[in-house]
Order: C-alpha cells, then sequence, then structure tokens
C-alpha cells in the first residue's frame, strides 16, 4: 500500500516538486476530490492504490489534498496524472491539460443526483418539486466547484425560481464537502443543504445522520457527474499502451470492497463528450476560465 500522508499535499511536498521536475517518472500519482473528511478518503483510497499497483506494474501513490481547486491544480501541474474528479472539476483540468480523456465513470454517474435536504424545525417536507416556502431560508452549498453540492443544485434553483441564490436566500454558504454539509444542517446552523446523494445514503446507512433532525426534501433530476480522468501524456512518461492499461484496470476493478468505498456498483467507459452537458452548465454561470 502507498499513499501520501496527509500532511505531504500537493503545495508542499518536496517528493512531488521533485516529480514536476521529472525525477520520479517511475510512479504514478493520484488524486481525488475532498468530497468527504480526509480520514475517510485515506482509507478509501489507500487501496485503490493498492489495486492499480498490482494491475499497472508500477508505484502508485494517493495523494490528499485539502480543496477541489487543489485537485485540479495537481493535475495541470503533473503533479498527479490520474484524478478522481467530480463532473466540473473534471472539465476544468481537461480544459487546462489538452489531450486528457475522462476513461472511466460509475454506473451510476451517467445519471446521478443531488439532494435537498432540510432541518426539521423548517417545517419542510419531501415534495415533486422545491416548495415556494425555501424563499428567505439560509441554504449552503458544498464546495464552490462541487457539481453535486453546487453547480447542478444551482441550476435548478435557477430553473425554478428564476432567481439567483443570494437573491432567493437570507443566507448563502459553502461548507467545503457534503460530509460537512449534512453536519451543519442537521445541527440547524443553515435551514436547507445541497448534498451529493451517495454521501446522504451512505451517511444513512452507516448510522451518521440523525433523520430524526434533517431529511431530504427534493430530489434533483439526472445529470453526469463524476470520472476517472488520465492525463493525455503519460503513455510518455510510462510507456506506450499506459492509457489502455489504466482504462482496463479501471474497468475491470470488481472487487465488491473497493467498489463499495466510492460508493460505486462498478466502473463503465466514458469519454469527454459525456460530460458537455456540465460544461455547459458552468459556462452558464460563469464558473469556467
Amino acid at each position: 500500500m502507498r499513499w501520501l500522508a496527509a500532511s505531504a499535499l500537493v503545495t508542499s511536498t518536496m517528493a512531488l516538486t521533485l516529480f514536476a521536475q521529472g525525477a520520479v517518472a517511475d510512479t504514478l500519482h493520484f488524486t481525488a476530490i475532498p468530497d468527504e473528511d480526509q480520514s475517510r478518503l485515506v482509507e478509501r483510497f489507500s487501496k485503490v492504490a493498492d489495486y492499480l499497483e498490482e494491475r499497472l506494474d508500477v508505484e502508485v501513490e494517493y495523494v490528499p489534498v485539502k480543496s477541489y481547486g487543489a485537485t485540479v491544480t495537481a493535475f495541470r501541474n503533473n503533479q498527479v496524472q490520474l484524478a478522481w474528479f467530480g463532473g466540473l472539476s473534471g472539465v476544468q483540468a481537461r480544459r487546462l491539460v489538452p489531450g486528457s480523456e475522462a476513461l472511466a465513470q460509475g454506473s451510476e454517474d451517467a445519471r446521478f443526483k443531488s439532494y435537498f435536504i432540510a432541518h426539521r424545525s423548517t417545517g419542510l417536507e419531501r415534495a415533486e418539486e422545491l416548495p415556494d416556502a425555501i424563499e428567505g431560508m439560509s441554504l449552503t452549498f458544498g464546495s464552490r466547484t462541487s457539481t453535486s453540492g453546487r453547480l447542478m443544485p444551482e441550476h435548478f434553483l435557477r430553473q425554478r425560481f428564476g432567481e439567483a441564490p443570494d437573491e432567493l436566500f437570507s443566507r448563502v454558504g459553502y461548507s467545503g464537502d457534503h460530509s460537512r454539509t449534512i453536519a451543519l444542517v442537521e445541527a440547524g446552523t443553515w435551514d436547507l443543504g445541497a448534498v451529493n446523494y451517495t454521501v446522504w445514503d451512505a451517511a444513512v446507512e452507516d448510522g451518521r445522520v440523525d433523520t430524526d433532525k434533517v431529511e431530504v426534501i427534493w430530489t434533483t433530476p439526472a445529470y453526469p457527474d463524476y470520472n476517472w480522468t488520465l492525463r493525455g501524456d503519460v503513455d510518455e512518461q510510462f510507456g506506450e499502451g499506459f492509457t489502455e492499461k489504466v482504462r482496463a484496470a479501471l474497468l475491470e476493478m470488481d472487487d465488491p470492497e473497493l467498489l463499495a468505498s466510492f460508493p460505486r456498483e462498478d466502473f463503465i467507459p466514458a469519454d469527454n463528450a459525456l460530460y458537455a452537458p456540465i460544461e455547459d452548465v458552468a459556462e452558464e454561470l460563469g464558473l469556467l476560465r
């Protein structure tokens, strides 16, 4: 098992600096958007590193990062060559590194969803559409560049009410990740939150949510989301055919324990064109440079 300690983050580790200069070309570095707390991510992705190392015949290191933006920056700077991105962060990264490819997505990611959750004190209940009563309440998104925690929830809010979030709500915040969003709404710090449905479902199943205090009130329409994206120059770094080896390793990941850590039932082929709807929405909201 190979993973970098959480303190050895992209912005400060000497090992990664050397890698960026081309000194460690025999190690594949990968990262993932920090959509949950760091300890859970390290547990999840250290196992994935073991699997990839065995399949690819190179050393593989998981690199924790502190923010969605740091994930994209690490990919742009060749500090990581492979990343488990959200829909928006994947679009951002592929724009910055031409030739990069979305190789795989979870079978769930072709039709992903967000939940709007509410504290019980609001009196809101599950409905077929977002109720007028949310106007004037407070809402927290997740990360500012989260597809399921901000981009698509904001898109559907604008469709429903014809207003920007800061015009619709009394307060708008950004918690940083889905787990934090759930905790803040459960505590009553925010009336409403927008979260990744898989994070919510897993937290409920594990008993990490008090559903007497917070509940789902609306589910968004489906959209494409998470993806494994690989830099377009890896064959030059690791040898001809390496891209196809990585693609096969991801698509053939079938260990139920590994898949449950995402959580996904399996991985299916993906390509850049699948994420055009995400790119279009991000352009509309001014989230792409």
